[in-house]
């Protein structure tokens, strides 16, 4: 059963199609997630848990204010229409529109910058990352294969010394390689091994039937990560060879003879340890290694036609009885900014893991490098087969390097790592990384090279080949949820600001400050505009470390509580303060700083978080001068219940702005100081 989305690597099959789209597994996963039948995630959750808390404290505001205004003898209309305002204008009905604007100005950012977000929700996802998993071939490395020295299993030789003489052992075994790979004149190679020993061996002079009277292909079977093997078959004369390219331990267990400098010899004990040796010795120099067997048959009678695929024809993907001639030994350079873009990955609380399909060894010594090891350790795919699921969550933390995997065992680490609460990114640009790829939280397909299979599993797909990109989308999704968290403190702070104003005054006095049409005002002016600016504007072009760290937790946590707490309060009482100050001058005058106030100290604070960004400072300008024109064109001001301000007035109301504001700077400032004393 061939399940739609599947990823054919190699060869070719005829079908027949028993569902469409609706009757198949993806179909029905897609249905079922359309029904919106999961709970809710990320900042959704987040959101509708800040609704929960606030809706309630809205609510007590409005019955309070109508409570207060009976007891002080006002009607029931007075009283249900301030109370019924103030709870309409202290409803964030901003939250929704923002956090989804945020994810998407960060995606069209990082457009720009050469990442394709598939999905907006991908960015918020990327703001808790906190393990991503690496490919090596082709994401950490260049991707550009070359073999670099061929071993007959004692000695080695760079392929440019293949034209000297005596040389024909060594050419020997890249000719069994390049017959053990697909055909030159083919299509290109999928994988970079094949694509590297055909150009070494275009290099060289050395093609399939050297060292043979001729060579015919007759049939093979192409690589497959779970077998570990490319297997050819072909014709030289009165002999049948059959050819195989693959996995040292791999092939070396299908092996029973050896083609060594001293002639041929069984592969018994010593001599497989001694070619094991070998092995780990060139993969200790960073090297990918390949082993290289054949085994010669005689030709049957009945002569067998054609080429690639014959009938009749029956060829063993995992032949047995075969003589090691050599090695292969490649190399792909790291990229230089790999090690840098891991560090800064640390930096910002996201633990790298390397996996690879490569030797261990190999593996272990490109992780050393880039700074990916650091003491931890090397787990296998044939270790983590021999793990039950509660042995390798416990063997996860100590492992970094996870080396000779398959498709297969790469979802299971996958898994595994997102079964034990981590949040996983996965990297690739092959096809056999795309199911983990499609299992991580967030996926994403790397390099100009990457497959379709990798691109239409991933989230974000990096049109180039720079790793800092993928920095660039954490760097993102982190200032994503620090953006948020500033545009709730705006929404909510001042908001509760409001109630807090109101319920003060109304206390005092018996009568709302504001009426229902400033309610209204303020809100146009403080709420969604300011917020709005703040969750589109960009993150740091140097971010910090403190910026790389945050995330729903850091951002949306006691951070985000501290943060409406204090614009609470500076709003509240820059309002309250201008308000009583201007008693004296009647009621309309007073209640017209007091909303001056009100609505500067917004601004105010608003300023402070925008960092300077262009959008804010201009956001904040129009609503300034929004308010100004409302309070002094006569008729708009009075058809808000204000009345135009003279320059004293103004002062006053600037003047208490400006008080909170500094006061909503040097707070946090001075707590951070005394914080710092006390653990200092």
């Amino acid at each position: 059963m061939l399940y739609e989305g599947t990823t054919i690597a190699a060869g070719t099959a005829a079908g027949v199609v028993v569902a469409l789209f609706p009757a198949t597994e993806i179909g029905r996963s897609v249905a079922l997630a359309r029904n919106g039948t999961g709970p809710p995630l990320g900042v959704h959750a987040r959101l509708r848990s800040i609704t929960n808390l606030t809706l309630p404290i809205s609510l007590a505001g409005s019955v309070a204010l109508i409570v207060n205004g009976l007891t002080r003898g006002r009607t029931l209309r007075e009283a249900l229409g301030d109370g019924v305002s103030l709870g309409v204008a202290a409803v964030p009905e901003g939250l929704p529109f923002v956090a989804n604007a945020a994810a998407f100005a960060g995606a069209r950012r990082l457009s720009s910058r050469g990442a394709l977000v598939g999905n907006p929700e991908a960015l918020e996802t990327l703001g808790r990352v906190d393990v991503l998993c690496f490919d090596k071939t082709g994401t950490l490395t260049l991707g550009k294969l070359s073999v670099r020295m061929i071993s007959d299993g004692v000695t080695d030789l760079p392929p440019h010394q293949l034209g000297r003489p005596h040389r024909e052992p060594y050419r020997a075994v890249l000719a069994a390689g390049v017959r053990a790979s697909p055909p030159a004149g083919g299509p290109r190679p999928p994988h970079a091994t094949d694509r590297a020993v055909l150009r070494a061996a275009r290099e060289a002079g050395v093609d399939p039937s050297t060292g043979l009277s001729a060579w015919t292909r007759m049939g093979e079977v192409p690589f497959e990560p779970a077998r570990g093997l490319h297997t050819t078959l072909g014709e030289s004369g009165s002999r049948r060879l059959i050819s195989v390219k693959g996995a040292p331990e791999r092939v070396l267990e299908l092996c029973t003879s050896w083609r060594s400098p001293d002639g041929d010899v069984p592969l018994g004990r010593r001599q497989r340890r001694m070619v094991e040796a070998r092995v780990e010795q060139l993969a200790e120099r960073g090297f990918r290694v390949l082993a290289v067997a054949e085994r010669s048959d005689p030709r049957p009678d009945a002569p067998v036609n054609g080429s690639r695929s014959l009938p009749g024809l029956v060829l063993d993907p995992v032949p047995g009885n075969l003589q090691l001639l050599g090695f292969l030994a490649l190399a792909d350079e790291a990229r230089e900014t790999a090690a840098p873009a891991i560090s800064a990955l640390g930096k910002a609380g996201v633990a790298v893991r390397m996996i690879t399909g490569d030797h261990p060894t190999t593996a272990a010594t490109v992780a050393a490098e880039l700074g990916i090891l650091n003491g931890g350790a090397v787990l296998t795919g044939a270790q983590l087969d021999d793990l039950t699921d509660d042995e390798l969550a416990t063997r996860l933390p100590q492992a970094t390097v996870f080396a000779r995997v398959t498709p297969t065992q790469k979802v299971r680490i996958v898994e595994a790592l997102q079964r034990s609460g981590r949040r996983v990114a996965m990297t690739g640009d092959g096809a056999n990384d795309a199911p983990a790829i499609r299992l991580a939280a967030v996926g994403f397909a790397v390099g100009e090279r990457a497959t379709p299979a990798a691109r239409e599993a991933a989230d974000v797909v990096i049109v180039g080949d720079e790793l800092e990109t993928i920095i660039d989308a954490i760097v993102e999704g982190r200032a994503m949820w620090a953006s948020l968290r500033d545009a709730l403190a705006i929404l909510l702070g001042g908001n509760l600001g409001e109630i807090a104003f109101e319920l003060a005054g109304s206390a005092l006095t018996g009568h709302s400050p504001l009426n229902p049409r400033q309610l209204l005002l303020t809100n146009l002016l403080t709420d969604l505009g300011p917020a709005l600016a703040i969750a589109l504007q960009p993150p740091r072009d140097r971010p910090t470390e403190e910026l790389l760290r945050e995330g729903p937790d850091a951002s949306l946590g006691q951070s985000l509580n501290r943060q409406i707490v204090l614009r609470a309060a500076a709003t509240a009482g820059a309002a309250a303060g201008a308000w009583v100050l201007a008693r004296p001058t009647g009621r309309r005058r007073s209640s017209t700083v007091g909303l001056a106030a009100l609505v500067g100290a917004q601004l105010g604070q608003t300023l402070v978080a925008g960092r300077r960004s262009p959008l804010v400072v201009g956001t904040v300008a129009v609503s300034g001068a929004a308010l100004f024109v409302v309070v002094q064109t006569p008729g708009v001001s009075q058809f808000f219940g204000c009345t135009p301000l003279g320059p004293a007035e103004w002062a006053t109301a600037a003047g208490a702005a400006g008080i909170a504001t500094v006061g909503s700077i040097a707070l946090p400032w001075a707590a951070s100081r005394v914080r710092s004393l006390r653990h200092g």
